[in-house]
């Protein structure tokens, strides 16, 4: 039987990588204060989770543009445009950003919009993402001796 922090860790880390208002750190925290499950397996649960959330973003952005004229469409021309410009300016490396909070999931987004590549994405926000959890899970079991 599976543990169940496990799919709950997975859960909140691919929805938090998403636009819905989520966190996954605090339930990371939590658990690696338990003390219950491997460190390592932790990590790999809530990267995992984090990178698919944001290829869902990416996904999203793939096909955002045959929306962007509607009436409904959350995000006005100019905004999008402007997302645009920026990605355009730092390009690829701006995915490295994709882990802070409030930019980071449109972030994604706009990478699908620019047509990023799925490889060079992935591996982008694997980085980030990952290094996010490391550091968190560094600085938590530091302070828990």
């Amino acid at each position: 039987m599976i543990d169940p922090a496990y799919p709950g860790l997975f859960a909140a880390a691919f929805g938090a990588a998403t636009l819905l208002p989520m966190q996954s750190e605090a339930l990371l925290v939590g658990l690696l204060i338990l003390g219950e499950h491997p460190v390592p397996t932790l990590l790999a649960v809530a990267t995992i989770g984090n990178v698919l959330g944001s290829v869902v973003n990416w996904l999203f952005g793939r096909g955002i543009e045959r929306w962007r004229h509607k009436r409904w469409f959350p995000v006005s021309g100019e905004k999008l445009q402007r997302a645009q410009n920026r990605y355009h300016r730092w390009g690829r490396w701006s995915l490295l950003l994709s882990w802070m909070p409030v930019i980071g999931d449109p972030l994604t987004v706009v990478a699908g919009l620019m047509r990023e590549p799925l490889w060079s994405f992935v591996l982008l926000v694997f980085i980030a993402k990952a290094g996010r959890y490391l550091a968190l899970t560094t600085v938590t079991l530091g302070v828990l001796g």
